[in-house]
């Protein structure tokens, strides 16, 4: 192992839960306003999974007022409190990018029904 693999090992998160592209999840991401420091969650699908190691990331997407809002999260990232899969969704797709499009609801099936 050579020293920018012991550098990045120190810099993972082990307390990620596994969950993959079409999974609903709540991130709860650590907001500094000022002095303060609070947690806000931010619920939705993941739609996309990309890179390895320390510079992996995940993008949600979730319906507010009627709007898209998606938000890219690095996954090994100081500012993620906690990640909770909410739902598992059976997909059959690597990157849901179809949904951006999609006017109204879209149900994603859950993993282990038929």
């Amino acid at each position: 192992m050579n020293v920018i693999d012991k550098i990045n090992e120190k810099q993972l998160n082990k307390s990620i839960p596994e969950f993959r592209v079409g999974d609903t999840v709540r991130v709860d991401v650590k907001i500094i306003e000022g002095k303060r420091e609070r947690i806000q969650a931010f619920e939705g699908i993941v739609i996309a999974r990309r890179g390895g190691s320390v510079s992996e990331t995940f993008t949600v997407r979730k319906m507010s007022s009627g709007v898209g809002v998606e938000r890219t999260f690095p996954i090994h990232s100081p500012k993620i409190a906690k990640i909770t899969v909410v739902r598992r969704g059976k997909v059959r797709r690597a990157k849901l990018n179809f949904l951006r499009g999609r006017a109204g609801r879209y149900r994603i099936k859950e993993r282990g029904q038929k």
